[in-house]
């Protein structure tokens, strides 16, 4: 039997640089100090005028690659996660195979909001252990919310930006040691309507009512519960946890959604895991939704953190709300 194992990672953020000041100049009130108390959110990364979706992603896909010493023409599959495409149709994924030459690879795109990446790792994952004609395949989360905020919307423009980050799997024979273990996926459906961008699609078409009364951008609707992803996040660990023999003190990584810093010291907590494991990246990046997971996952490899043999847990959670979590052995 084949497994997928992570062969490379890549990330890419935009050079424009949004830092909290420019917020409480643009909303004539002090919200830096919020933002670095409450998610400790110091600044972001926004597109250029001009810059997009598949633009972030195209540059994180060509590092990942040529970290993998792979030529696009040996992508089988290439699986973008984003919840900001870059047209409603025809799929990301597609205009990113064209832009790289992956000339023999399939494609498409999958939107579980920013659940979205760890979603699309198990997708690849399950690719290549179920069919041998899949040996290599790109994930990519991809997030350029920055093109769908209400620039008067506190709640959202202070928190969301945008990035990439990709990884390339590569089948090999199944073992134990290295690959891809388990994984899980959790929808909580009765949220769909507390968070999103709620014109544009089949239910609400884009016109001038919808435009005036910022429908087609980023909304919050209704606030969450506090302990929500904590409560799902470990429980997903001891899932997990549970599949693979392990315990959560096993795990040398957690690689967790990056909306509140606070939200994952509480997860690891809960798991009795030291908070340094939750590598975090929301001080400079903001949030990144699908992106945040692997642009992470990116920042710790760079570093050296990540090293072979280290257990690896990615938990995603993201409107809907979805939820998902893979385990991996580097």
């Amino acid at each position: 039997m084949q497994n997928a194992v992570i062969l490379s990672v890549g990330a890419y953020a935009p050079e424009r640089v949004v830092d909290n000041l420019f917020f409480n100049e643009l909303l004539g009130e002090d919200v830096d100090t919020w933002l670095r108390q409450n998610v400790e959110i110091h600044r972001r990364h926004w597109c250029a005028e001009g810059e997009s979706t598949a633009d972030l992603a195209e540059k994180a896909a060509r590092q990942a690659l040529e970290r993998a010493r792979l030529d696009a023409t040996e992508l089988d599959l290439i699986i973008v996660a984003t919840d900001t495409p870059e047209f409603i149709s025809p799929s990301t994924a597609s205009v990113l195979q064209h832009r790289i030459g992956a000339k023999n690879a399939g494609t498409f795109d999958l939107n579980t909001a920013c659940a979205g990446f760890v979603t699309g790792l198990d997708t690849g994952s399950k690719f290549i252990q179920a069919d041998e004609n899949y040996r290599h395949v790109l994930v990519v989360g991809a997030y350029a919310m920055s093109k769908h905020l209400n620039m008067t919307d506190k709640k959202t423009v202070t928190l969301f930006a945008d990035g990439a980050g990709a990884v390339v799997l590569r089948s090999e024979k199944k073992s134990e040691k290295q690959g891809f273990l388990a994984s899980q996926l959790i929808t909580r459906g009765e949220y769909y309507d507390w968070m999103g961008i709620y014109a544009g699609g089949t239910h609400q078409p884009v016109n001038q009512e919808v435009l005036d009364k910022h429908e087609h951008q980023l909304q919050f609707v209704h606030r969450f519960p506090k302990e929500l992803n904590p409560e799902i996040w470990s429980g997903m660990v001891h899932t997990l946890c549970e599949r693979i023999g392990e315990t959560p003190l096993a795990v040398q990584h957690f690689f967790v959604t990056q909306i509140n810093v606070h939200a994952i010291r509480e997860t690891l907590d809960r798991l009795g895991v030291p908070r340094a494991r939750g590598h975090a990246i929301m001080h400079e990046y903001g949030y990144t939704g699908s992106a945040c997971i692997p642009m992470a996952f990116n920042d710790a490899w760079e570093k050296g953190a990540v090293k072979p043999g280290d257990l690896v847990f990615f938990i995603g959670s993201g409107g809907g709300l979805a939820f998902a979590a893979a385990a991996f052995r580097m």
